[in-house]
């Protein structure tokens, strides 16, 4: 293909097919999209093996890429939940009339077409169609080369679905993965209203830096846990574990934990078996190598500069001692990708400063940083994490893929 313009005419041309479709209508549309996934999961599953059997074992994003039953029918799961919340276009905001006599309302109207690069993760592709499609916008998908044959599979099913519907089934577009087009989405403000990168930090930087259509950053995690001098520490044990190793793939996942020193020889070899369980690889600090050595940690690193703000996605984390909370928000400052963060204590005043002084888009107390998503917080799904402040922050997803419109009723009047 010489061009993706045609692409995204097409895609802009379908929105208006999408945008005046009935409420009711596009509920039915992701019911019956989600019955066709369950219907079709074994062609989804051969489909996925293809891109699979082309990634080493070895690399942590294969887990990432994997399409199994159970994912499949989780998919089809939170299509029904997008189907049943609110639409959230066509909503009366305000409304007031002037003494003039004109009638003024602001309402809420889809976005138009949305852009979304994102790499291996092929749940991301069903997630946005349906997240888009909901609130009356088409979509505009770039997948990466190591999902190509799921997402060729999964968009060919959603096409098929709004052809069933009546819809314009160019509302959902799969771009080539070819890198050559990459700079023609970036650049087509006339046909993509927003763009959102999900991702590796570095496609994240690449995309805000050289696109001159507007972006919302989904942003990479780099993920604390403060083990405080009040905390629980066998609940801190628990949380950390559950942090690290439930999944370690994704941007929720922790990746480096605090731990005050009043309890880091309490803490550290109570924590050591239940991370060794899962060979997490462990980059510490002095401090805290010298007790993780004496516990007998077998996969101990001496950490360097480096390995703090940044995000492992992988069975690997590190660990720094701080001399209390004071230490411990700077450096949650210094190195935070404002994604999600937590605190591990007693403490309900401290626990406050904390949720009120660290600037991310999620902040916890007792509780894991892997709760950080759009299904968890009941919003159906997401497209990605927003770490940015402007239209969207955390979870983004269904209620934040509108913009607003002032329609005007008049009677003649002039000014």
């Amino acid at each position: 293909m010489e061009s993706i313009i045609p692409l995204l005419e097409a895609a802009q041309l379908a929105s208006r097919s999408i945008k005046a479709l009935p409420d009711q209508d596009k509920q039915a549309l992701l019911k019956a999209l989600a019955a066709s996934l369950t219907a079709n999961t074994a062609s989804i599953i051969q489909e996925n093996k293809k891109d699979l059997d082309r990634m080493p074992d070895t690399d942590p994003k294969k887990d990432r890429l994997l399409l199994n039953a159970e994912r499949i029918q989780g998919l089809a799961g939170s299509l029904q939940d997008i189907a049943a919340l609110p639409d959230p276009a066509n909503q009366v905001l305000s409304e007031k009339q002037l003494d003039n006599g004109l009638l003024v309302r602001k309402q809420t109207v889809p976005l138009g077409v949305v852009g979304v690069i994102y790499e291996s993760r092929p749940n991301v592709t069903v997630d946005v169609a349906a997240l888009c499609l909901r609130s009356g916008n088409a979509c505009v998908l770039r997948g990466g080369t190591d999902a190509f044959y799921t997402n060729t599979c999964l968009v060919a099913l959603i096409k098929a679905a709004l052809q069933n519907a009546g819809v314009n089934p160019d509302a959902v577009q799969l771009l080539p993965t070819d890198r050559k087009h990459v700079g023609e989405l970036l650049t087509a403000v006339k046909y993509i209203d927003i763009l959102i990168p999900r991702g590796s930090q570095q496609l994240i930087d690449y995309v805000r830096t050289t696109s001159r259509v507007p972006v919302i950053e989904t942003g990479a995690g780099v993920c604390h846990t403060y083990v405080e001098q009040t905390a629980d520490l066998e609940k801190a044990g628990r949380i950390v574990t559950n942090a690290k190793v439930s999944r370690p793939s994704v941007c929720n996942a922790l990746d480096t934990v605090l731990v005050d020193r009043a309890v880091v020889t309490g803490f550290l070899p109570l924590l050591a078996p239940s991370l060794a369980a899962y060979n997490v690889e462990i980059f510490a600090d002095d401090e805290a190598y010298a007790i993780l050595q004496k516990a007998g940690y077998p996969l101990l690193q001496h950490a360097t500069a480096d390995d703090f703000g940044r995000e492992f996605l992988d069975f690997k984390c590190s660990v720094k001692v701080v001399e209390g909370a004071d230490e411990a928000l700077d450096h949650i400052r210094r190195y935070s990708s404002k994604h999600s963060e937590a605190i591990v204590s007693n403490n309900a005043a401290l626990s406050e400063r904390f949720l009120n002084e660290v600037d991310a888009a999620a902040v916890y107390v007792n509780a894991s940083t892997r709760f950080t998503d759009g299904g968890v917080f009941g919003l159906g799904a997401e497209i990605g994490i927003s770490t940015q402040k402007l239209h969207a922050r955390g979870p983004f997803a269904l209620e934040k893929l509108v913009t607003e419109k002032w329609v005007v009723y008049g009677d003649g009047q002039v000014r």
